[in-house]
């Protein structure tokens, strides 16, 4: 298994904080208290995108990290706009680094699969950034499995490899169980995987009324807008209630639970919207409540698609 830390040999959080709300719905102010946040609970692994907010995100976290780097690990992504080609990724990826003020980052993650660029291409520009000293692991965010362990035989005829994948995870989106997540294990990768609150769903606010990116942002609706999810966030409110810890908590807790989980990533607009996922870290999750837990969920098909067969 990858073994990730940071430079000064600081073993990874149990979480990741996602800086994609950094310059958008949390201002500077609200970004430099959720870093502060953050760090007073001991996280150190900070997820960020030369995509996000136009680039606020990735300056706003340079300011922030600025006097003690070394003690973190920082992840940013190139190639959501623009293809994986190796203009684009090394424009975006100076680009970012000025923006960081950094001159290396920890993880380089390509930001989805690009059919247009051969692989070659795409694997030995990170390479040679990795030779150079400018990245230290690469990483694929939103790869398929097949796709995944495509890209890593490539990365081995250019001497490296793919040490991180993020994909999507939480109790309402557990395709990655068919194939990611066993593949991750057998072939050591980490996994950081991203959006273990469902995109909110999975913090009960929508069953008390609540708003947010489900009843404002069409793309999230569609994604999280199955009844049996809603359900499922129902059920595990309930749940919560009964244990005494906020639904959110629980909902990250369970997706870090997994052994194929490094650290998932969690985010927020605000220090309160922050703080159940925090607390996740701290919270002892018995095998009885995990499987609890997952019993109000919809399991995936197994990748054979043999129902008779599945655990």
């Amino acid at each position: 298994m990858t073994e990730l830390k940071a430079q000064d040999g600081s073993a990874t959080s149990p979480v990741c904080f996602g800086c994609m709300q950094f310059g958008g719905t949390a201002d500077a102010a609200a970004s430099q208290a959720l870093y502060e946040a953050c760090r007073g609970a001991g996280v150190n692994f900070f997820d960020t995108a030369h995509v996000y907010t136009e680039g606020a995100a990735e300056e706003l976290l340079g300011g922030f990290v600025a006097q003690e780097s070394e003690q973190l690990i920082i992840a940013t992504k190139a190639g959501y706009t623009g293809g994986s080609g190796r203009s684009n990724i090394l424009a975006q990826f100076d680009e970012s680094r000025k923006r960081l003020k950094l001159d290396r980052v920890d993880i380089l993650y390509l930001h989805r699969w690009d059919e247009t660029t051969p692989l070659e291409e795409s694997f030995e520009t990170l390479s040679e950034l990795q030779q150079a000293g400018a990245v230290r692991h690469i990483g694929v965010s939103n790869f398929a499995a097949w796709q995944v362990m495509k890209a890593q035989a490539v990365a081995a005829q250019f001497g490296t490899r793919i040490d991180i994948l993020q994909p999507m995870y939480s109790l309402v989106k557990r395709q990655a169980e068919v194939e990611i997540l066993p593949m991750a294990l057998s072939e050591g990768m980490a996994v950081a995987p991203y959006s273990p609150l469902g995109g909110g769903l999975l913090t009960g606010k929508y069953q008390t009324g609540g708003t947010g990116r489900l009843s404002t942002n069409e793309r999230y609706a569609t994604r999280y807008g199955q009844p049996w999810m809603h359900e499922t966030a129902a059920a595990l409110a309930k749940m919560a209630a009964e244990m005494g810890v906020a639904p959110a908590t629980l909902a990250v807790a369970w997706a870090a639970k997994n052994p194929a989980v490094t650290a998932p990533i969690i985010s927020a607009r605000n220090t309160e919207q922050l703080a159940p996922s925090l607390a996740a870290q701290t919270l002892a999750l018995s095998d009885e409540a995990y499987a609890r837990i997952e019993e109000v969920s919809q399991r995936p098909a197994p990748a054979t698609d043999r129902l008779e067969e599945a655990g």
